[in-house]
């Protein structure tokens, strides 16, 4: 029975994949799944008892799936969410965001190449910090405008766009908090495994990820045509530029915890405030002040909300496949191999798997292979296990068509999708197999 059940698992998943290609709903998909794998472990524990669910009565497993899960995850993770969103949306409202890309264009002129280059730095630099689709549509509809108003073909500018977002999420300390809540879930010693220590992974990530997706842009700007399909500059123009000084507040909350270990929420709080200061924004009184503020949080909440919605049921997902990993360990537990460098290069090379919520992607399928190596015989470490996982997620996520800001920068420029996502999968294909691989040098010898 459990070979049974692995199998239609297995079909399941194949199913979601298609289901997230085809640009369905993926809330609801998730709420589907979870609901799936708790009804077939359930099935299955009638037949033959399952570990994972020993002592417990069904009303103990919908709880733990359908309540305890969520609240978990919300009471753990929605904080982060909801303070940097806030942020993101500080660095908005004072316009940091935008007065660093203006001075980034002024510094490379009509230099199309290079102006995108730096525009992809700053890009990704800001988005060390911020997340959510709000902020990523109010950059990108001042930072598209430019390159394209240079002549950079549509694909190029999207993808040159995209990728730079891709590479600051690799050292986003927002993103670090949400997948580790999940290994959290199934293993709570991952608690200990903090953003100092994964950060030298991350910012390599970052670097390696940023010099790629410029190398393939600048090569894909020459090979293209010189177009000039848009005639705007940018959507804020004649806006006041931020002043220099505020503008560190970008990477105020990485600075904070790296060299002072100060609690992120406090990192986001102290960061805002600053901005706020320096950019002339705390005037008017204390009403008004109070009002501007609650604001900036609810507009942040209120860009953040879809994600939060399918990240509340992920977690259902998350906890259903704790239940069902016994019977992937039946179908995979034996495949899963025990040499670190071996382990490595099987990710990078089935990375691919990760596109449209694939198996590889902690966001989508991939959460039920999580709990299949968090509950192997061969216990790995969540040092090794961790930038494994993330790595793949962070690059394919960020420039697959199923992310929401992805498929609006598509509806954005009307880019054709096959040139687009011609640039993007070989991309995101060749930064996977190289993270993977620099997991082992980095984080190989932890494995016994």
């Amino acid at each position: 029975m459990s070979i049974v059940i692995g199998i239609i698992l297995i079909v399941s998943i194949i199913l979601l994949a298609i289901y997230c290609i085809k640009g369905y709903n993926l809330m609801v998909g998730m709420a589907i799944m979870a609901t799936l794998f708790t009804v077939l472990a359930l099935i299955g524990n009638i037949f033959t008892p399952n570990a994972s669910m020993a002592g417990q009565s069904i009303q103990d497993v919908l709880t733990y799936v359908y309540q305890t899960g969520p609240a978990n995850w919300s009471s753990s993770i929605l904080v982060y969410i909801f303070f940097g969103a806030f942020f993101g949306r500080v660095l908005i409202e004072t316009g940091i965001a935008s007065t660093l890309i203006r001075k980034t264009v002024e510094l490379g002129g009509d230099r199309p190449g290079l102006t995108m280059t730096l525009l992809s730095i700053i890009t990704a630099v800001i988005f060390t910090s911020m997340t959510g689709a709000g902020p990523v549509i109010s950059i990108g509809i001042i930072v598209l405008p430019i390159l394209l108003s240079l002549g950079i073909s549509v694909p190029v500018a999207l993808f040159s766009f995209m990728g730079s977002i891709m590479a600051g999420m690799h050292g986003n300390i927002l993103l670090f908090n949400q997948f580790i809540a999940m290994f959290v879930s199934l293993r709570p010693e991952a608690a200990e495994y903090t953003y100092q220590m994964n950060f030298p992974f991350g910012i390599t990530c970052f670097f390696i990820a940023l010099v790629i997706v410029n190398i393939v842009a600048n090569v894909a700007l020459r090979k293209s045509k010189k177009v000039r399909t848009w005639a705007a500059v940018s959507s804020d123009a004649g806006q006041t530029n931020a002043p220099w000084y505020s503008w560190i507040a970008v990477i105020l909350p990485v600075v904070g915890v790296m060299a002072f270990n100060i609690p992120i929420i406090l990192g986001f709080l102290i960061a805002s405030l600053y901005a706020l200061i320096t950019c002339g924004k705390i005037k008017g009184g204390f009403v008004n002040v109070t009002r501007m503020l609650q604001k900036q949080f609810t507009d942040g909440a209120i860009d953040t909300a879809p994600l939060i919605g399918f990240l509340l049921i992920l977690a259902m997902f998350n906890n259903s496949a704790v239940y069902v990993a016994p019977y992937f360990q039946a179908l995979f537990g034996n495949l899963i191999p025990d040499n670190p460098f071996v382990l490595c290069l099987v990710f990078g090379l089935i990375s691919l798997l990760g596109y449209f919520r694939g198996p590889m992607s902690l966001v989508g399928c991939g959460a039920a292979i999580l709990a299949i190596f968090l509950s192997a015989e061969t216990v790995l470490p969540v040092a090794f296990l961790y930038p494994l996982f993330s790595c793949v997620t962070l690059t394919v996520q960020h420039l697959d068509m199923t992310q929401s800001w992805v498929a609006w920068g598509i509806g954005y420029t009307k880019v054709d999708t096959k040139q687009f996502m011609k640039i993007a999968i070989p991309t995101g294909y060749v930064i996977s197999i190289i993270c993977c691989l620099l997991v082992y040098f980095m984080r190989g010898s932890l494995v016994a």
